[in-house]
């Protein structure tokens, strides 16, 4: 879970997640100059240990940072038990019953990446060139039923994707991270397709956004955005992310699918 000294977001969070079947362990992404109070990590384990209702143990551990980077939310945790790691912020929740669901489809495509926040790239044909490309929101994906990205604000994904964004991730991608201070979660969606040569996986769950700021809510986000996309097609020499229109949505719940 990603945070930045949002503490109330992060209880409420931790809270709800750890009500979810399968947890193994919860790994708080921690960039803040300061290290977590004591009564910070205090409270969460508490929370945990009711939520869970001592049934089974559930490890709670802060990964520290020295550098403030966005590049962390994907360093490799070492010792990591399971192969599928559920990355999240702390501003967005999902009912357990949809988080569960998306796990399952992960067990069935482990190598993918699926989440529940998709966007799009496009070809843009205005400039009279066919290797620029435009970043497409949600509203771009909801016109067209097309994506090409599932967002790591909400997704499942092999561990072995964050030894890769650790160590094979090229060092000018992590830095233009870092020095923007966004394209993170496109970094790593570009490292997975051009690994897989296949989509990501779109699942179906109603989204509740806890938190009122962040950076898309910027204006000029999408240019921001456009620019990464470009620049990371350039340092990879091609464009591997790969559009699909697929969309993994559990029958058990929905009337129409």
């Amino acid at each position: 879970m990603n945070t930045w000294k949002r503490y109330d977001l992060l209880k409420q969070s931790i809270s709800h997640y750890a009500s979810c079947s399968g947890l193994e362990s919860i790994h708080i992404v921690w960039s803040e100059p300061n290290p977590p109070s004591d009564s910070l990590s205090t409270f969460l384990n508490h929370v945990i240990e009711s939520k869970t209702r001592g049934l089974k143990k559930v490890e709670l551990s802060f990964d520290i940072n020295k550098e403030d980077s966005l590049n962390n939310r994907f360093k490799e945790i070492p010792g990591l038990k399971t192969d599928a790691v559920f990355s999240i912020d702390d501003d967005v929740i999902f009912p357990c019953s949809s988080v569960e669901f998306a796990f399952k489809v992960w067990q069935s495509a482990p190598n993918a990446m699926v989440g529940f926040v998709p966007r799009a790239h496009w070809v843009d044909k205005t400039l009279g060139k066919t290797d620029y490309y435009t970043y497409g929101g949600w509203w771009s994906v909801w016109w067209t039923g097309t994506y090409s990205m599932v967002l790591s604000k909400a997704a499942f994904f092999h561990k072995k994707y964050l030894r890769m964004y650790t160590n094979e991730m090229p060092k000018s991608i992590k830095e233009f991270v870092t020095k923007n201070r966004n394209c993170e979660d496109i970094a790593m969606s570009f490292l997975v397709a051009n690994a897989t040569g296949a989509p990501p996986i779109w699942v179906k769950g109603k989204i509740f956004e806890i938190g009122s700021t962040g950076i898309s809510s910027l204006g000029g986000h999408g240019e921001r955005r456009t620019r990464c996309i470009n620049r990371f097609a350039a340092e990879l020499g091609r464009m591997p992310l790969v559009p699909t229109t697929a969309k993994a949505v559990d029958s058990r719940y929905t009337w129409f699918w």
